[in-house]
């Protein structure tokens, strides 16, 4: 048994080395590959996505694992061992439905779809994006019934995304928060708004780059086993645990923006460094519940980095390192980040206005993959929703339908796991406080990294081994309740 699980683990590592070209060719092409290269990097992207597809869905593959599951050897593997195999049976069954050439062809329509998209957006020109949105449409339709030929294909989609969960969840989860704060969002809306205009200044970009370190130090952001770039979008991408890259994007104008750009992007990071090294080579060692990953962005960026005890400890060395800084009170800088007014963009809206813009999409990708809209209709659907949920219309292509990027590369379901995240984080807070005693004093006194520890011990070191469901029951909750985040919403902004 020890030896074919040693075979198997090699084979893993031949596999790996396939992964770890993608993950380059996709660094890459978003960070630093000229313009005139692009296609040629994505045609690499294309071929080595591919050889990795036919690696992982191979026969030798397959029968490795079906030797595995043999009950002699079976029995004699660790919990989490066979726990994994019996994960990547299933995995191997849904993606060994599709045939080699489709997959081919989806990588490389994806990969030309985010070139397009990035042109779009500098030009704001919904156009030039159009047939390759639709193009991304209709593969992403064909994959899902290529995968799940019985399954409704957008409850296909958001399974791939948060595993378990189903378009009943996120309707119910979604209208319970919808009902809850808008109301409260109107009602901040009646209220005389603060003069902020005391953050408007010129930032200077290296400083903020070196604030970006600092944050994620202080967070727990292992610089030994991470690294950091500069995108058109902030992600993180990771080879595995001891190479987890961020990327962020500046501009002089939003010294905000780029902090919580950070903040958020070290705790996807963060997420992925604490991942048990026993995991290694199982398929818990990468975190496909999307879900539970931006409960843990989204923790840092907003449960815990927009309070003031947050940076009541650091915010004098945050005015050493951004010298503008030094002419914005604390006080001022704690109501700019907490802010709340509905704006056009995604990734710069507060934390209440921003669940009505993963709303929005979601709402978008239901009239896409159950009332069979057109990615010519979007840019409409997009202003309809957005005067409707957010009571304003974009004025352009580039602050409305091209903003984010990811339905370029088909990732049509992912949205959701964003709301889903907050909601998450409001039973994590709950948790959390049960055992460490009230946030607050911990970040007041600096102590973060305790925070960061009962996270790694609670959720971070189980990886994808348990669902996002159940996490939240080894915390003790039954199903997913929206009660608690609204109680931290109305706590924190019904002043």
């Amino acid at each position: 048994m020890i030896a074919k699980l040693q075979e198997y683990i090699d084979h893993c590592k031949e596999i790996e080395k396939l992964k770890n070209a993608v993950v380059l060719f996709s660094w890459d092409l978003k960070t630093k590959t000229p313009k005139n290269n692009c296609e040629n990097m994505a045609d690499s992207l294309t071929y080595f996505s591919t050889e990795l597809f036919k690696k992982s869905t191979s026969k030798e593959h397959e029968k490795l694992v079906e030797e595995l599951l043999e009950e002699e050897n079976f029995k004699n593997l660790p919990d989490y061992w066979q726990e994994s195999l019996l994960k990547e049976k299933k995995n191997i069954e849904k993606s060994k439905r599709l045939p080699v050439e489709f997959y081919e062809e989806y990588v490389k329509s994806a990969t030309m779809s985010e070139i397009a998209w990035e042109e779009a957006k500098r030009k704001s020109d919904f156009s030039l994006f159009e047939p390759h949105l639709q193009k991304m449409i209709d593969v992403v339709k064909k994959k899902a019934k290529y995968m799940e030929p019985n399954k409704d294909v957008y409850d296909t989609l958001l399974d791939m995304y948060e595993e378990g969960i189903t378009k009943e969840d996120i309707d119910r989860v979604f209208t319970e928060v919808k009902t809850a704060i808008v109301p409260l969002i109107r009602k901040i809306e009646e209220r005389e708004k603060e003069d902020l205009s005391i953050l408007d200044r010129k930032y200077n970009i290296d400083e903020q780059k070196h604030l970006q370190d600092f944050l994620l130090e202080y967070m727990g952001f292992d610089f030994e086993s991470g690294t950091v770039g500069e995108s058109e979008h902030p992600f993180t991408l990771g080879f595995n645990k001891n190479d987890i890259r961020v990327t962020n994007h500046y501009t002089e104008d939003d010294v905000i923006d780029s902090i919580f750009s950070a903040i958020h992007e070290g705790g996807h990071a963060i997420f992925e460094q604490n991942v048990a090294d026993e995991y290694r080579y199982t398929n818990f060692s990468s975190i496909d519940l999307l879900g539970l990953h931006e409960s843990q962005s989204r923790l840092y960026e907003n449960v815990l980095g927009r309070r003031k005890s947050f940076w009541l400890p650091i915010y004098s060395k945050v005015q050493e390192i951004v010298k503008e800084l030094k002419y914005v009170p604390l006080d001022k800088f704690v109501s700019g980040i907490n802010n709340v007014q509905c704006s056009y963009i995604r990734v710069r809206a507060d934390e209440l206005t921003y669940c009505l813009h993963i709303i929005l999409r979601y709402e978008i990708e239901r009239e896409i993959f159950i009332n069979k809209a057109r990615a010519k209709d979007i840019p409409m659907l997009w202003k309809n929703k957005c005067k409707e949920l957010l009571g304003i219309e974009p004025r352009n292509d580039q602050e409305g339908v091209l903003q984010d990027m990811h339905w370029s590369d088909g990732s049509f379901g992912y949205f959701p796991t964003y709301l889903l995240g907050s909601i998450y984080d409001g039973m994590i807070l709950e948790s959390m406080e049960k055992e460490l005693g009230n946030v607050d004093t911990l970040l007041a006194e600096g102590r973060i990294k305790e925070i960061t520890k009962w996270l790694n011990t609670n959720i971070h070191k189980h990886g994808s081994r348990y669902t996002s469901k159940e996490v939240l029951k080894r915390l003790g909750y039954e199903n997913i309740e929206t009660k608690q985040i609204i109680k931290y919403f109305y706590d924190k902004y019904d002043k």
